[in-house]
């Protein structure tokens, strides 16, 4: 008995220390710890990276992402928050594929937008906006796993950016088009192969397999160390968030056999419709070919009558579009 406590002991600890290691997946963090204050540091960081310049929340504003849905395990986890220049920070996971996705983050962003400029205020009160997109599937072809896209006006002849001089901007602007104009960016998770060398790859790796270095000093990685742990759940927690993963893997797969499905019927399909036409212009083949060979023997017969009759050669030809050659053969 006591081999056996000792054993389980044993067992007990080496799970402890694995599940140590062990960090939450970053749209669970997004749905449930980083909309507290308390935890704006690991978002802060995140933001920081991705943006490359330091940028601090200091609000969590209201977004159709943050209330509960039957579908959001599957699909997508979004916060939209409030830096502290003023700016909406919009930053979306989706975790399974989805028609028309460009289309809805210019909605998103677009509402965004209008939402936070009261009708008849000035236009200079419209915010910056960013949207920052983490994608677990492939939204295209692309030899990067991050990229970035903002309005940019580009002379049609010359291919210069038109930019705004100093006394234009104090005249007729107070803004440059960089500062007013939304930002996207898509970060295509499973692209990522790289060791992770800087702090974007850094992030990259946690994003992709939750794996964060223990002597981390990138922003907001070295906050999720302690904050981010999965043991640090309670069994409770932790059970609804295993369901959580596995909920994203069965629609994962289950997106997966339908893809394999429709492919493989629509082999089928081909294959029988190829079959289908191959029959049909085969038997029309063989009857037009028989009825060129019928006409061509009739008019074998036709001239071979008229060469016994014994008018001349060239008439017979003429008569039946036979040539010469063959009618002398006859």
């Amino acid at each position: 008995m006591k081999k056996e406590e000792s054993d389980l002991k044993i067992m007990e600890e080496m799970e402890r220390k694995e599940l140590q290691d062990r960090y939450i997946r970053f749209d669970w963090a997004i749905k449930r710890l980083l909309r507290q204050k308390a935890n704006f540091d690991v978002l802060d960081g995140f933001l920081t990276v991705m943006l490359n310049e330091e940028i601090k929340i200091v609000e969590i504003l209201e977004s159709e992402g943050n209330q509960e849905r039957a579908d959001d395990k599957f699909n997508r986890v979004d916060i939209k928050a409030l830096n502290s220049k003023g700016e909406i920070i919009i930053v979306e996971i989706q975790n399974t594929r989805e028609i028309n996705y460009l289309e809805r983050i210019l909605y998103g962003v677009a509402k965004a937008i209008t939402e936070h400029i009261s009708l008849g205020e000035d236009y200079d009160k419209i915010k910056k906006v960013y949207s920052i997109s983490v994608l677990y599937f492939d939204i295209g072809i692309g030899t990067d796993y991050i990229y970035h896209g903002q309005n940019h006006f580009v002379g049609v002849h010359t291919g210069d950016q038109l930019r705004v001089n100093e006394r234009e901007r104090n005249v007729l602007v107070s803004r440059l088009p960089a500062e007013i104009f939304p930002e996207y960016i898509l970060i295509r998770v499973n692209e990522f192969d790289k060791v992770a060398l800087t702090p974007l790859d850094e992030w990259m790796e946690y994003l992709k397999d939750g794996t964060i270095r223990p002597d981390t000093t990138v922003p907001g990685l070295k906050e999720a160390r302690e904050k981010l742990k999965f043991y640090s759940m309670s069994p409770a927690e932790r059970l609804v968030y295993i369901r959580h993963l596995e909920d994203i893997n069965i629609q994962n797969n289950a997106i997966y056999t339908s893809r394999l499905e429709g492919i493989a019927e629509g082999k089928a399909e081909g294959l029988a419709e190829g079959e289908a036409k191959g029959k049909a212009e085969g038997l029309a083949e063989g009857e037009a070919k028989g009825k060129a060979e019928g006409i061509a023997e009739g008019m074998r017969q036709v001239a071979s009558k008229m060469k016994e009759t014994g008018v001349d050669i060239a008439t017979i030809a003429k008569c039946t579009g036979l040539s010469e050659e063959t009618i002398r053969s006859l």
